[in-house]
């Protein structure tokens, strides 16, 4: 049973950049065919994919914050990790990692549970002053 757990600062002032890592336990990053996205959700507001990176170190980004967000991996510490630059209070979310065997364009678009295979707990980020 893969486990993930995400990790992180729960409180970033606006302009600056935020940052979270997930760790992998009992799974490896390098599975073929896995794909590691953090989605996030902000208050009174449904499941928002933010991006994904492959089994293979491929990058894929929502196009809505695509200029602010970069997805990277460590192999070595198993961990990949989220930074999204610029803030805004409108970045205000409770930010997951989660695993899947395929990124199809519904589960980008309109993400839900059952589109992914393993879900960490989720970590609250409040974007603030």
């Amino acid at each position: 049973q893969v486990q993930l757990q995400e990790s992180g600062p729960g409180l970033v002032k606006p302009s600056q950049t935020l940052s979270l890592t997930c760790t992998i336990s009992d799974g490896s990053i390098t599975t073929n065919d896995a794909y590691w996205s953090w989605i996030r959700q902000p208050p009174g507001k449904g499941l928002e994919w933010v991006g994904a990176i492959s089994y293979i170190g491929n990058t894929y980004y929502t196009p809505f914050l695509k200029s602010r967000t970069s997805i990277s991996r460590n192999t070595s510490k198993n961990q990949f990790s989220l930074q999204l630059r610029s803030v805004t209070p409108e970045d205000t979310a409770v930010y997951y990692c989660a695993r899947s065997s395929r990124l199809g364009s519904t589960m980008r678009i309109n993400p839900t549970r059952v589109d992914y295979d393993y879900w960490g707990q989720g970590t609250q980020v409040t974007v603030s002053s």
